[in-house]
């Protein structure tokens, strides 16, 4: 037991008083596996717990539930079975088929690449658990060599159905793009849209990677790969491993055509072919083997009743066998009848072994010459280097010559390459071509100029489409409240910092910066408070500062003025002034004082003052300012008037 395994707190627990852990399997980021037993069936089973901190997350807990119940729809001996699900505690767990064995991702890392007939017989198993499947309405959607098991019996079976959905939930979701990136086809990276056609495209994959001991598409990052996926077209695993038959390289194209509808509809349907394709290159004696086992290192031997097909055996079967059941009584005919065929080819063989010696040696000599030819000879075939792309024009050009090539000159825009230096070759890095054929060295003029046009005013949405166009990108976007330009039009654009917005001679792959009107400032002034906070509202705009004012023009309670910074946008505040309405005095009650102090009151409070009598005026400054008092006043007192307004004291004899 490993250290890791000594301190794991499940090993020893029984769950459910049912399955004792004994051992750790395998970890991953949703689940870990574990070998128990069980002690009401007394057998080994492998259970797969999903890692606690998950069971809170009712995504991954539903993707849990969703394997054993699509795993459990299936029964087909190439669909590893499910036996039970449930939960202890805040555990949930699967109890799955135990196979002792390793995965065609091992198989693959060990090995490299596989021979063409054991790519059709590893196929034949995993097509025929997927066809039923797709029968049952079921995309697996992460179809991939880590979910191929080899059971050490020889057994393959196809596992892990924890992303499957039915097929016809094939609209876009939040999970559309669970899997692997390698194996994703093109509508599920554009459209986040599966079905049965994309695991078909994800096996087309996989069967490339099989056969060359390689995925065709490689990048550093995720989207690199993922746009391969939508834009290019797998090659030929032939243009890699030069001896695989046409017939396997056409089922790799079929399978990964960018075109769903260019695809097989299904796995039945791919396997189908692969029957016929089976029968055209003598790989199998049966046209639907049902049972596949598989055992490494492979050998040559062909043992009574069965064919090396995948390095070990796959038993003969009647024609039976197509509904998932074995007929012993026609494989023990074939058995038979292959005994016989074999003592017959032994006793012809005594009979004509000079023969057979002579021609032997013949088919060397052709063999030999024909290796010669297109091995080391004017025949051979040479890989483009991958190393080229990115340096300079004149290594690659000594580079392909020393390869016995001849080298053409081009010239390519490029946003990535620097101006100068090589940005691809024609044929590509990868492809074999014969000596003495004419490679085109492309060589990079740097980004493409282009013109962007005035984008004043324009739509954002318009602008956006004209910029990327021309092969720029789409920078920041701001927001301002602007009443000249409508909303959703370009106030401004910038590129690096510089307006453009009346337009620029520029290179693709710039980026271009834009100012964006989300319309006038609301018209605030004259409405009530109460009003003018909501329309600031609805505007995604804030209520700042109120102070109030008096007004002889705007009602009380109304906005009187807006104050706010500029350029205006979303998310700012504004502030208000609001109407206290007129500002009014009471006039004071000033009947019975002298006219000077009547006058003194009166302007202290605000008001000019006005003096009616029937004495002269000079009189009145000299003396009598202080000797004779108020009548009465106009207007009256007590009565609220504006302040400034003028109040006319009358005092006569």
């Amino acid at each position: 037991m490993t250290t890791s395994q000594q301190t794991d707190p499940l090993i020893g627990r029984v769950i459910d008083g049912r399955y004792e852990v004994r051992s750790r399997i395998a970890r991953g980021g949703m689940a870990t596996v574990y070998v128990a037993t069980d002690h009401r069936l007394e057998r080994r089973v492998a259970i797969k717990v999903m890692h606690g901190h998950l069971s809170d997350d009712q995504a991954f807990t539903n993707r849990f539930v969703q394997e054993a119940r699509s795993a459990a729809r299936l029964a087909n001996p190439h669909v590893v079975s499910v036996f039970d699900q449930g939960q202890d505690g805040d555990m949930a767990y699967l109890i799955m088929e135990y196979l002792p064995g390793i995965t065609l991702r091992e198989l693959l890392r060990d090995h490299g690449s596989l021979t063409s007939q054991q790519v059709v017989d590893i196929m034949d198993a995993v097509l025929t658990g997927l066809a039923s499947a797709h029968r049952a309405g079921i995309v697996h959607r992460d179809v991939k060599p880590e979910n191929v098991l080899l059971a050490d019996d020889g057994r393959i079976k196809i596992s892990d159905f924890g992303l499957a959905r039915a097929a016809s939930a094939n609209t876009a979701t939040g999970q559309a793009l669970l899997g692997t990136i390698a194996y994703l086809s093109p509508e599920l990276v554009t459209r986040g849209m599966a079905d049965t056609r994309s695991d078909i495209y994800a096996l087309g994959i996989m069967m490339y990677e099989m056969l060359t001991g390689d995925q065709p598409y490689k990048g550093e990052q995720p989207m690199q790969i993922a746009y391969q996926h939508a834009n290019d077209s797998v090659p030929r695993p032939s243009a890699r491993v030069p001896n695989i038959p046409d017939e396997i390289d056409d089922m790799v194209l079929w399978a990964t055509e960018r075109d769903p509808d260019e695809r097989p509809a299904d796995a039945q349907e791919m396997l189908d072919r692969l029957h016929e394709v089976e029968a055209e290159l003598g790989y199998s004696l049966s046209a639907a083997p049902t049972q596949h086992t598989a055992a490494f290192p492979m050998d040559d031997t062909v043992a009574l009743g069965a064919t090396t097909a995948f390095g070990a055996t796959t038993a003969f079967e009647s024609p039976s066998a197509t509904t998932g059941t074995t007929d012993p009584l026609g494989s023990m005919v074939a058995a038979t009848g292959t005994v016989k065929k074999l003592t017959t080819t032994v006793t012809k063989r005594r009979h004509k072994g000079l023969w057979m010696f002579l021609i032997v040696v013949l088919l060397c000599g052709v063999v030999g010459g024909t290796g010669w030819y297109f091995g080391t000879g004017p025949g051979s075939r040479i890989a483009i280097p991958d190393n080229l792309v990115g340096g300079s024009p004149d290594e690659a050009s000594a580079a392909l010559t020393e390869l016995g090539l001849l080298v053409k000159a081009g010239e390519e825009y490029s946003l990535d390459i620097e101006k100068g230096m090589v940005t691809s070759t024609s044929p590509s890095p990868g492809d074999l071509v014969y000596k003495n054929s004419t490679v085109t060295v492309k060589v990079s003029l740097g980004p493409k100029p282009e013109t962007l046009p005035s984008l004043a005013g324009v739509p954002v949405s318009e602008a956006q489409k004209t910029i990327e166009d021309l092969g720029l990108k789409m920078g920041d976007t701001s927001y301002q409240f602007n009443s000249d330009v409508s909303a959703d039009g370009v106030i401004a654009a910038s590129i690096d910092g510089d307006d453009v917005t009346g337009g620029v001679d520029t290179y693709q792959g710039k980026t271009v910066d834009v100012v964006v009107s989300v319309g006038a400032v609301p018209q605030l002034v004259g409405e009530t408070q109460d009003a003018a906070t909501e329309a600031l509202d609805e505007a995604g705009l804030e209520l700042g500062s109120v102070s109030e004012q008096f007004s002889d023009d705007v009602a009380k309670g109304n906005v009187i003025s807006v104050d706010y910074d500029t350029p205006l946008t979303p998310g700012d505040s504004v502030n208000l002034v609001v109407s206290k309405g007129q500002d009014l005095v009471k006039v004071p009650d000033v009947v019975g004082m002298t006219v000077n102090k009547a006058k003194q009151a009166l302007e202290e409070d605000g008001f000019a003052v006005k003096i009616d009598s029937n004495i002269p005026k000079e009189y009145w400054d000299a003396v009598i300012n202080d000797l004779f008092a108020v009548d009465s006043t106009d207007p009256a007192a007590g009565e609220m008037i504006k302040r400034g307004s003028t109040v006319t004291i009358v005092a006569n004899l």
